[in-house]
């Protein structure tokens, strides 16, 4: 048998076609009762004859019963026609306000290396003597614990007033916040849209983030729930574009750039990184071979008029750190020399 939230998240999945809200979130659901042989909803239309009354009555049966197999032919949805009770919702309450800049790290798919670049950019920061704080918004597929080597890391909780606050982990000066530290090691995410976006807000505003210069938010790859929740949560200072010379990359980063850009979102692009730019053996240390391409980054920023902000070659011992949890810049001279040309420029456009 289910809870009364796990109803909740189940009817969050369904929308009303003409108003585009959820059951939820657009004040539709009066109540839910649970008892051993019956689900009850109670749903509230705003209009008679609403004509998609049935529809939506027909959906919410056959989505708790798929969701509550035990409950088959045990669902009960009621309806009232009337004005929906007009929503209440508390003030946010939110350990974010010390926060001076909100960086979003993004890319337009997987594998080029965000990850890596929002952990060894984090880390630039806090050397150049700010305080840095990095948001692990990959719900399915975080990897920020590994890029600190805090992965047994176990949050606890601490009281701030009438707030019971997240403890985030502490590595290399950094304050780090990720969904991997609730799941086991390995563990498949499968959850909902609403669900991973709950988790989210919970880190988000409950973390004990304490006064920071820069929070920098390692996004999921592509746009999504997770990349509009991050937009509605947070005011964002700017964005931070990582890509890889090829075209396809090129093409995929292209709409992320216009997801930043689009009308009523508008935040500013501070510039783009061109990563996995060109591959040096160790034995060749003045070869280039540039296997992915080249200049595609550096082509797209100028055509999307936004600043290119460096590249970044591949280095087999800054990969295999990455892995064992040591950031490149502590371990390669020059890889350290291009992160912080790349932080310098960063920190001059938000100005």
């Amino acid at each position: 048998m289910g809870t009364k939230e796990h109803v909740k998240e189940i009817l969050k999945q369904i929308v009303h076609p003409e108003t585009g809200q959820n059951l939820v979130d657009g004040n539709m659901v009066e109540s839910i009762a649970i008892s051993d042989d019956r689900i009850a909803v109670t749903l509230v239309f705003s209009r008679s004859r609403d004509p998609f009354m049935n529809s939506i009555k027909r959906q919410t049966i056959l989505s708790l019963e798929e969701a509550f197999p035990d409950m088959k032919d045990k669902v009960q949805v009621l309806i009232k026609e009337g004005t929906p009770r007009p929503a209440q919702p508390e003030p946010q309450k939110t350990t974010t306000e010390g926060i001076k800049n909100i960086i979003a790290i993004a890319s337009g798919k997987g594998g080029v290396g965000k990850s890596t670049v929002t952990a060894n950019l984090a880390v630039t920061l806090s050397q150049m003597g700010y305080r840095v704080g990095v948001l692990d918004a990959d719900i399915y597929g975080p990897s920020q614990p590994k890029m600190f080597g805090v992965e047994g890391f176990m949050p606890s909780a601490v009281k701030r007033g009438e707030l019971e606050l997240i403890v985030p982990a502490e590595a290399y000066g950094i304050s780090l916040m990720s969904i991997g530290f609730f799941i086991a090691p390995g563990d498949a995410l499968v959850w909902r849209g609403p669900m991973a976006t709950n988790a989210l807000k919970q880190m988000i505003h409950q973390t004990d983030w304490g006064a920071l210069d820069f929070l920098l938010i390692d996004l999921p790859p592509g746009t999504g729930d997770v990349h509009l929740t991050i937009l509605q949560e947070l005011k964002i200072s700017g964005a931070v574009i990582v890509s890889t010379p090829q075209q396809v990359a090129v093409a995929d980063v292209r709409r992320g750039i216009g997801m930043f850009k689009a009308p009523k979102i508008e935040i500013p692009v501070l510039g783009l990184i061109e990563n996995m730019a060109w591959f040096t053996p160790a034995e060749l240390p003045n070869n280039r071979y540039y296997i992915f391409g080249k200049g595609g980054g550096a082509a797209l920023a100028q055509s999307e008029e936004i600043p290119f902000l460096g590249e970044i070659p591949i280095v087999q011992s800054v990969m295999e750190g990455s892995e064992a949890g040591n950031p490149g810049v502590y371990t390669h001279p020059a890889i350290a020399e291009r992160y912080r040309s790349i932080a310098d420029q960063i920190v001059k456009n938000l100005k």
